[in-house]
Protein backbone atom coordinates (compact mmCIF):
# COMPACT_ATOMS: atom_id res chain seq x y z
CA UNK A 1 0.00 0.00 0.00
CA UNK A 2 2.94 2.56 1.08
CA UNK A 3 4.78 1.89 -2.01
CA UNK A 4 1.30 1.76 -3.87
CA UNK A 5 0.72 5.88 -2.40
CA UNK A 6 4.21 6.93 -3.29
CA UNK A 7 3.95 5.72 -6.94
CA UNK A 8 0.85 7.59 -7.55
CA UNK A 9 2.13 10.65 -5.86
CA UNK A 10 4.76 10.71 -7.79
CA UNK A 11 3.69 10.34 -10.98
CA UNK A 12 0.80 12.94 -9.76
CA UNK A 13 3.89 15.82 -9.65
CA UNK A 14 4.59 16.01 -13.43
CA UNK A 15 0.80 15.88 -14.26
CA UNK A 16 0.31 18.66 -11.91
CA UNK A 17 2.61 20.51 -14.08
CA UNK A 18 1.27 19.74 -17.18
CA UNK A 19 -2.14 20.61 -15.72
CA UNK A 20 -0.86 24.05 -15.07
CA UNK A 21 0.89 24.78 -18.03
CA UNK A 22 -2.49 24.21 -20.25
CA UNK A 23 -4.29 25.83 -17.55
CA UNK A 24 -2.39 29.15 -17.48
CA UNK A 25 -2.31 28.70 -21.53
CA UNK A 26 -5.79 28.59 -21.98
CA UNK A 27 -6.99 31.29 -19.68
CA UNK A 28 -4.53 33.69 -20.96
CA UNK A 29 -5.43 32.52 -24.44
CA UNK A 30 -8.96 34.91 -24.99
CA UNK A 31 -8.27 38.25 -26.30
CA UNK A 32 -7.53 40.80 -23.57
CA UNK A 33 -6.62 41.18 -19.98
CA UNK A 34 -7.43 43.15 -16.54
CA UNK A 35 -6.03 46.31 -17.77
CA UNK A 36 -8.69 46.26 -20.56
CA UNK A 37 -11.29 45.86 -17.42
CA UNK A 38 -9.67 48.98 -16.29
CA UNK A 39 -9.73 51.09 -19.11
CA UNK A 40 -13.57 50.34 -19.22
CA UNK A 41 -13.77 51.39 -16.05
CA UNK A 42 -12.12 54.52 -16.55
CA UNK A 43 -14.73 54.88 -19.92
CA UNK A 44 -17.93 53.62 -18.39
CA UNK A 45 -17.80 55.10 -15.28
CA UNK A 46 -14.80 57.84 -15.22
CA UNK A 47 -16.04 59.73 -18.07
CA UNK A 48 -12.10 59.38 -19.10
CA UNK A 49 -11.49 59.58 -22.74
CA UNK A 50 -10.69 56.10 -24.97
CA UNK A 51 -6.91 57.77 -25.68
CA UNK A 52 -6.34 58.64 -22.23
CA UNK A 53 -7.90 55.73 -20.80
CA UNK A 54 -5.85 53.24 -23.30
CA UNK A 55 -2.49 54.78 -22.27
CA UNK A 56 -3.34 54.29 -18.58
CA UNK A 57 -3.96 50.67 -19.35
CA UNK A 58 -0.60 50.18 -20.95
CA UNK A 59 1.16 52.23 -17.51
CA UNK A 60 -0.81 49.71 -15.71
CA UNK A 61 -0.06 46.50 -17.88
CA UNK A 62 3.99 47.64 -17.79
CA UNK A 63 3.71 47.69 -13.76
CA UNK A 64 2.10 44.94 -13.52
CA UNK A 65 4.12 42.71 -16.42
CA UNK A 66 0.99 42.08 -18.28
CA UNK A 67 3.26 42.74 -21.57
CA UNK A 68 5.89 40.17 -20.77
CA UNK A 69 5.72 36.93 -22.63
CA UNK A 70 3.27 34.46 -21.45
CA UNK A 71 6.22 31.96 -20.97
CA UNK A 72 7.61 35.01 -18.60
CA UNK A 73 4.46 35.05 -16.75
CA UNK A 74 3.98 31.14 -16.22
CA UNK A 75 7.68 30.69 -14.60
CA UNK A 76 7.03 33.93 -12.35
CA UNK A 77 3.96 32.85 -11.02
CA UNK A 78 4.68 28.96 -10.54
CA UNK A 79 8.27 30.17 -9.26
CA UNK A 80 6.76 32.27 -6.78
CA UNK A 81 4.88 28.81 -5.47
CA UNK A 82 7.57 26.51 -5.63
CA UNK A 83 9.34 28.99 -4.31
CA UNK A 84 7.65 30.83 -1.68
CA UNK A 85 4.48 29.49 -1.87
CA UNK A 86 3.27 32.93 -2.96
CA UNK A 87 0.45 32.02 -5.84
CA UNK A 88 0.49 35.88 -7.01
CA UNK A 89 -1.24 39.46 -6.38
CA UNK A 90 -4.74 39.39 -7.23
CA UNK A 91 -5.29 42.65 -9.22
CA UNK A 92 -9.15 42.83 -9.21
CA UNK A 93 -9.56 41.99 -5.25
CA UNK A 94 -6.14 44.11 -4.86
CA UNK A 95 -4.60 41.48 -2.22
CA UNK A 96 -2.59 38.65 -2.40
CA UNK A 97 -3.96 35.35 -4.31
CA UNK A 98 -3.25 33.16 -1.28
CA UNK A 99 -5.37 35.31 0.84
CA UNK A 100 -8.57 35.14 -1.56
CA UNK A 101 -8.04 31.50 -1.38
CA UNK A 102 -8.07 31.45 2.40
CA UNK A 103 -10.89 33.06 2.36
CA UNK A 104 -13.31 30.70 0.00
CA UNK A 105 -11.77 27.76 0.09
CA UNK A 106 -12.81 26.69 3.87
CA UNK A 107 -16.36 27.32 3.49
CA UNK A 108 -16.48 25.58 0.09
CA UNK A 109 -15.05 22.62 1.20
CA UNK A 110 -17.05 22.42 4.26
CA UNK A 111 -20.24 23.13 2.16
CA UNK A 112 -19.03 20.38 -0.54
CA UNK A 113 -17.63 17.87 1.79
CA UNK A 114 -21.38 17.77 3.63
CA UNK A 115 -23.61 17.89 0.28
CA UNK A 116 -20.95 14.90 -0.82
CA UNK A 117 -21.21 12.82 2.35
CA UNK A 118 -25.11 13.29 2.27
CA UNK A 119 -25.52 13.00 -1.64
CA UNK A 120 -23.92 9.37 -1.26
CA UNK A 121 -25.17 8.00 2.33
CA UNK A 122 -29.07 8.63 1.32
CA UNK A 123 -28.26 8.06 -2.84
CA UNK A 124 -26.62 5.09 -2.17
CA UNK A 125 -29.50 3.70 0.59
CA UNK A 126 -32.23 4.59 -1.22
CA UNK A 127 -30.98 2.88 -4.32
CA UNK A 128 -30.62 -0.03 -2.54
CA UNK A 129 -34.12 0.40 -1.62
CA UNK A 130 -35.49 0.87 -5.04
CA UNK A 131 -33.91 -1.71 -6.32
CA UNK A 132 -34.75 -4.09 -3.76
CA UNK A 133 -39.04 -2.98 -4.29
CA UNK A 134 -38.26 -3.03 -7.75
CA UNK A 135 -41.14 -2.06 -9.76
CA UNK A 136 -43.30 -1.33 -6.85
CA UNK A 137 -44.73 2.29 -5.44
CA UNK A 138 -41.75 2.74 -3.77
CA UNK A 139 -39.76 2.26 -6.87
CA UNK A 140 -41.65 4.30 -8.55
CA UNK A 141 -41.73 7.26 -6.54
CA UNK A 142 -37.57 7.23 -5.51
CA UNK A 143 -37.41 6.97 -9.90
CA UNK A 144 -39.70 10.15 -10.35
CA UNK A 145 -37.43 12.11 -7.39
CA UNK A 146 -34.24 10.57 -9.61
CA UNK A 147 -35.63 11.59 -12.41
CA UNK A 148 -36.27 15.68 -10.93
CA UNK A 149 -33.09 15.58 -9.30
CA UNK A 150 -31.39 14.88 -12.69
CA UNK A 151 -33.61 17.23 -14.73
CA UNK A 152 -34.23 20.46 -12.93
CA UNK A 153 -31.14 22.97 -13.21
CA UNK A 154 -29.80 23.99 -10.13
CA UNK A 155 -29.91 27.63 -10.56
CA UNK A 156 -33.88 27.47 -11.72
CA UNK A 157 -34.08 25.34 -8.47
CA UNK A 158 -32.23 28.57 -6.42
CA UNK A 159 -34.23 31.03 -7.78
CA UNK A 160 -37.60 29.59 -6.72
CA UNK A 161 -36.37 29.31 -3.23
CA UNK A 162 -34.95 32.11 -3.06
CA UNK A 163 -37.95 33.85 -4.75
CA UNK A 164 -40.04 31.84 -1.12
CA UNK A 165 -37.66 32.94 1.19
CA UNK A 166 -37.54 36.92 0.16
CA UNK A 167 -41.38 37.52 -1.54
CA UNK A 168 -43.23 34.70 0.84
CA UNK A 169 -41.37 34.54 4.42
CA UNK A 170 -39.69 37.97 4.24
CA UNK A 171 -36.43 36.64 4.82
CA UNK A 172 -34.21 39.46 4.98
CA UNK A 173 -30.48 37.46 5.64
CA UNK A 174 -29.87 36.45 2.34
CA UNK A 175 -26.43 35.94 0.97
CA UNK A 176 -24.17 35.14 3.77
CA UNK A 177 -23.25 32.43 6.05
CA UNK A 178 -24.20 33.97 9.64
CA UNK A 179 -26.22 36.53 10.74
CA UNK A 180 -24.56 40.35 11.99
CA UNK A 181 -24.50 39.37 15.35
CA UNK A 182 -22.62 36.01 15.17
CA UNK A 183 -20.43 37.33 11.85
CA UNK A 184 -17.03 37.68 14.53
CA UNK A 185 -18.17 35.83 17.15
CA UNK A 186 -16.88 32.37 18.61
CA UNK A 187 -18.51 28.89 17.57
CA UNK A 188 -21.35 27.79 19.74
CA UNK A 189 -24.27 25.86 19.47
CA UNK A 190 -26.41 29.31 18.52
CA UNK A 191 -23.99 30.13 15.91
CA UNK A 192 -23.43 27.18 14.11
CA UNK A 193 -27.38 26.91 14.01
CA UNK A 194 -27.53 30.30 12.24
CA UNK A 195 -24.94 28.81 10.28
CA UNK A 196 -27.75 26.08 8.90
CA UNK A 197 -30.04 28.48 8.75
CA UNK A 198 -28.16 30.59 6.23
CA UNK A 199 -26.36 27.49 4.29
CA UNK A 200 -29.89 25.02 4.24
CA UNK A 201 -30.99 25.87 0.62
CA UNK A 202 -27.19 25.89 -0.78
CA UNK A 203 -26.71 22.60 1.12
CA UNK A 204 -30.13 20.79 0.15
CA UNK A 205 -29.91 22.11 -4.14
CA UNK A 206 -26.42 20.43 -4.33
CA UNK A 207 -27.08 17.86 -2.24
CA UNK A 208 -30.61 16.64 -4.41
CA UNK A 209 -28.82 16.33 -7.72
CA UNK A 210 -25.78 14.31 -6.55
CA UNK A 211 -28.13 12.30 -4.36
CA UNK A 212 -30.08 11.47 -7.73
CA UNK A 213 -27.20 10.64 -9.71
CA UNK A 214 -26.30 8.26 -6.84
CA UNK A 215 -29.44 6.65 -6.63
CA UNK A 216 -29.65 5.84 -9.88
CA UNK A 217 -26.45 4.42 -10.34
CA UNK A 218 -27.01 2.30 -7.08
CA UNK A 219 -29.98 0.67 -8.52
CA UNK A 220 -29.25 -0.11 -12.09
CA UNK A 221 -25.71 -1.91 -10.16
CA UNK A 222 -27.70 -3.29 -7.36
CA UNK A 223 -30.01 -5.04 -10.02
CA UNK A 224 -27.45 -6.33 -12.01
CA UNK A 225 -25.66 -7.88 -8.80
CA UNK A 226 -28.72 -9.44 -7.68
CA UNK A 227 -28.82 -11.28 -11.19
CA UNK A 228 -25.44 -13.15 -10.50
CA UNK A 229 -24.87 -16.47 -9.96
CA UNK A 230 -22.95 -15.93 -6.71
CA UNK A 231 -26.08 -14.34 -5.30
CA UNK A 232 -28.19 -17.15 -6.36
CA UNK A 233 -25.74 -19.49 -4.58
CA UNK A 234 -25.86 -17.76 -1.43
CA UNK A 235 -29.55 -17.87 -1.49
CA UNK A 236 -29.94 -21.49 -2.34
CA UNK A 237 -27.57 -22.19 0.69
CA UNK A 238 -30.34 -20.58 3.23
CA UNK A 239 -28.35 -17.35 3.55
CA UNK A 240 -31.21 -14.92 4.94
CA UNK A 241 -31.97 -12.08 2.23
CA UNK A 242 -30.82 -9.09 3.91
CA UNK A 243 -27.31 -11.21 4.33
CA UNK A 244 -27.37 -12.01 0.85
CA UNK A 245 -28.18 -8.21 -0.40
CA UNK A 246 -25.60 -6.52 2.05
CA UNK A 247 -22.92 -8.85 2.34
CA UNK A 248 -22.84 -10.01 -1.08
CA UNK A 249 -24.38 -7.73 -3.33
CA UNK A 250 -24.05 -4.46 -2.21
CA UNK A 251 -19.97 -4.65 -1.62
CA UNK A 252 -19.70 -5.48 -5.41
CA UNK A 253 -22.49 -3.08 -6.86
CA UNK A 254 -20.68 0.02 -5.28
CA UNK A 255 -17.75 -0.10 -7.13
CA UNK A 256 -18.77 2.08 -10.13
CA UNK A 257 -19.82 4.58 -7.32
CA UNK A 258 -16.80 4.28 -5.16
CA UNK A 259 -14.35 4.91 -8.69
CA UNK A 260 -17.18 8.13 -9.39
CA UNK A 261 -15.23 9.53 -6.37
CA UNK A 262 -12.22 10.23 -7.79
CA UNK A 263 -13.52 12.99 -9.90
CA UNK A 264 -16.58 14.19 -7.64
CA UNK A 265 -14.46 16.16 -5.29
CA UNK A 266 -12.94 18.56 -7.86
CA UNK A 267 -17.02 18.75 -9.25
CA UNK A 268 -18.54 19.21 -5.77
CA UNK A 269 -16.31 22.32 -5.16
CA UNK A 270 -17.57 24.18 -8.69
CA UNK A 271 -21.18 22.53 -8.72
CA UNK A 272 -22.37 25.04 -6.11
CA UNK A 273 -21.61 27.87 -8.61
CA UNK A 274 -25.15 28.06 -10.13
CA UNK A 275 -26.62 28.49 -6.24
CA UNK A 276 -23.74 30.40 -4.76
CA UNK A 277 -24.29 32.88 -7.24
CA UNK A 278 -28.11 32.99 -6.96
CA UNK A 279 -27.83 33.98 -3.27
CA UNK A 280 -24.53 36.07 -3.63
CA UNK A 281 -22.03 33.72 -1.58
CA UNK A 282 -18.61 33.74 -1.35
CA UNK A 283 -17.37 30.39 -2.37
CA UNK A 284 -14.87 29.41 -4.98
CA UNK A 285 -17.33 29.39 -7.95
CA UNK A 286 -17.93 32.79 -8.13
CA UNK A 287 -14.58 33.69 -7.26
CA UNK A 288 -13.87 31.67 -10.68
CA UNK A 289 -16.41 33.10 -12.75
CA UNK A 290 -15.76 36.95 -11.29
CA UNK A 291 -11.96 36.15 -11.76
CA UNK A 292 -12.31 34.88 -15.41
CA UNK A 293 -14.49 38.14 -16.49
CA UNK A 294 -11.92 40.84 -15.79
CA UNK A 295 -9.26 38.89 -16.44
CA UNK A 296 -7.70 38.14 -13.45
CA UNK A 297 -5.39 35.61 -14.18
CA UNK A 298 -3.56 34.78 -11.15
CA UNK A 299 -6.90 34.10 -9.08
CA UNK A 300 -8.41 31.76 -11.89
CA UNK A 301 -5.45 30.34 -12.39
CA UNK A 302 -4.65 29.54 -8.72
CA UNK A 303 -7.97 27.92 -8.64
CA UNK A 304 -7.31 25.85 -11.34
CA UNK A 305 -4.61 24.10 -9.55
CA UNK A 306 -6.19 23.80 -6.80
CA UNK A 307 -8.87 21.87 -8.36
CA UNK A 308 -6.34 20.17 -10.37
CA UNK A 309 -4.45 18.94 -7.12
CA UNK A 310 -8.42 17.92 -5.61
CA UNK A 311 -8.96 15.61 -8.61
CA UNK A 312 -5.58 13.87 -8.36
CA UNK A 313 -5.95 13.53 -4.29
CA UNK A 314 -9.82 12.18 -5.14
CA UNK A 315 -8.54 9.87 -7.34
CA UNK A 316 -6.04 8.60 -4.93
CA UNK A 317 -8.61 8.29 -2.23
CA UNK A 318 -10.95 6.45 -4.65
CA UNK A 319 -7.94 3.92 -5.35
CA UNK A 320 -8.06 3.28 -1.85
CA UNK A 321 -11.33 2.29 -1.17
CA UNK A 322 -11.71 0.59 -3.78
CA UNK A 323 -8.45 -1.94 -2.33
CA UNK A 324 -10.20 -1.87 0.84
CA UNK A 325 -13.60 -2.67 -0.66
CA UNK A 326 -12.36 -5.42 -3.41
CA UNK A 327 -9.63 -8.39 -2.06
CA UNK A 328 -9.67 -8.80 -5.91
CA UNK A 329 -8.14 -5.03 -6.53
CA UNK A 330 -5.94 -5.43 -3.24
CA UNK A 331 -4.01 -8.78 -4.90
CA UNK A 332 -3.74 -7.88 -8.18
CA UNK A 333 -1.78 -4.88 -6.70
CA UNK A 334 0.48 -7.14 -4.80
CA UNK A 335 1.18 -9.49 -7.57
CA UNK A 336 2.19 -6.44 -9.86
Amino acid sequence: MIRFLSMRILGAIPLLILLSVVTFAIIQAPPGDYADYIRSMLINQGGVQPDLAEAQAEIYREANGLNDPLVVQYFRWITGIVTRFDFGHSLYYNKPVGNVVAERLPATIMLALTCHILASVLGIGLGIIAATRQYSWVDTGLGIISFLGMTIPRFLLAIIILYFLVFRLNVSEVGMFFSAKYGGAPWSWDKFVNLLQHIWPVIFIATFGGLAYNMRVMRANLLDVLNSQYVETARAKGLPESAVIMKHAVPNALHPLVAYQGVVLPYMLTGEIEVAIVFGLATVGPAIVGSMGVGDVFVTATFMLVLAVTLIIGNIISDILLVALDPRVRLGGAAE
